[in-house]
């Protein structure tokens, strides 16, 4: 582990971009280490290596493998990490400014353009001993159960985060991917009982994901929805697996997932246009989606893509954490609550920091 974290720390003092993640449940840490700086761009998710792509537009940047050292370790143990989390005051300006932000998407869910749309903020922190390794450590000790990465590039920055909802899952024809929506606190029990927004919230993203699958698969089966902790939250997820018809490709299945209603909203386009008019910032990376392109397993001898979409993320610039959080909105929505589960989100970043 020692050894993985000294190329790390090599790649990063020479500029040269990388990608260090842990998968949920696993007990190892994998880097693709650039050998150049170059930009590479996936361009039809044919490729090979590790896949960062944006909330919107086109631009997908690759790592590719064959341009990479690839490094493996075993994480030396799951333990809390026990540091005092420390105590951020609230802006009462932003908490304003989202909550009117709010107001104006329910009177526009009350017109009937949309049924949901997933609002965001970003909050930015001073973090000027932000050490790299120190934090990712942190991250993956305290976020076991989820998607764990830091992603560098010198032409594009440093992100870092700990996500929950995974996008697809593919091997060859077969696939499976989630509608993981509604958030509550983790009160120390995952046996809990949901409002009708956060059930109706999640279904919204369940029937999407199954219609627009329809002309892509050939089976599909779905589970029950369950509840799930990611930190010191709860989410309602439902499992959705099948298999893609033989004249599908992957990137015609990625191109109807994402963005998803659990980070855009319902109808898509409409209310992807409502977010771009109003959140008043880029999302950039934020609610893109990263992860394995065509991993070749030595054991099945098969190719395998695993991508997750970019949540409970931050990226780090200029001495500055910008942590970006996310409310799904809908007609029961109550602005004042919604504020208070992006404080809630906003901790995961925070507790690491």
């Amino acid at each position: 582990m020692i050894d993985f974290f000294i190329k790390v720390k090599q790649q990063e003092a020479q500029n040269l971009p990388f990608v260090i993640y842990s998968k949920p449940y696993k007990t190892e840490v994998r880097g693709f280490f650039q050998k150049n700086d170059h930009l590479y761009f996936a361009e039809t998710l044919d490729e090979t290596g590790f896949v960062f792509a944006p909330f919107q537009g086109n631009q997908m940047i690759l790592i590719p493998k064959s341009q990479s050292v690839i490094w493996e370790a075993d994480i030396a143990s799951f333990e809390e990490d026990q540091s005092k989390h420390s105590d951020y005051p609230e802006n009462p300006q932003e908490k304003e400014r989202f909550e009117q932000l709010i107001q104006k998407a329910l009177d526009v869910i009350g017109k009937g353009t949309f049924n949901k749309v997933v609002l965001s903020r970003k909050e930015i922190l001073e973090v000027p001993h932000f050490d790299l390794v120190a934090v990712f450590t942190k991250l993956i000790q305290r976020f076991p159960t989820v998607f764990c990465y830091c992603w560098y590039h010198p032409k594009i920055g440093l992100w870092m985060g700990a996500t929950p909802e995974r996008l697809l899952k593919a091997s060859r024809k077969k696939f499976c991917t989630m509608a993981l929506a509604g958030t509550q606190n983790f009160e120390g029990k995952t046996d809990v009982i949901w409002e009708s927004k956060e059930i109706a919230e999640q279904q919204f993203v369940t029937d999407f994901i199954l219609e627009n699958l329809k002309g892509l698969t050939s089976e599909v089966a779905i589970s029950s929805p369950y509840t799930v902790q990611a930190g010191n939250v709860l989410h309602i997820k439902t499992d959705i697996e099948g298999v893609i018809n033989k004249t599908s490709k992957l990137n015609q299945v990625v191109s109807v997932l994402h963005p998803t209603p659990a980070v855009c909203g319902l109808p898509k386009e409409t209310a992807k246009e409502f977010i771009l008019a109003n959140e008043g910032y880029d999302r950039e990376y934020y609610t893109g989606f990263l992860g394995e392109l065509n991993k070749k397993d030595f054991t099945e001898k098969k190719q395998k893509s695993d991508l997750y979409v970019n949540l409970r993320c931050m990226q780090i610039k200029e001495k500055q954490a910008h942590l970006y959080m996310g409310c799904g909105i809908t007609k029961e929505s109550v602005p004042e609550k919604e504020w208070n589960e992006s404080v809630n989100k906003s901790m995961t970043m925070k507790s690491v920091l």
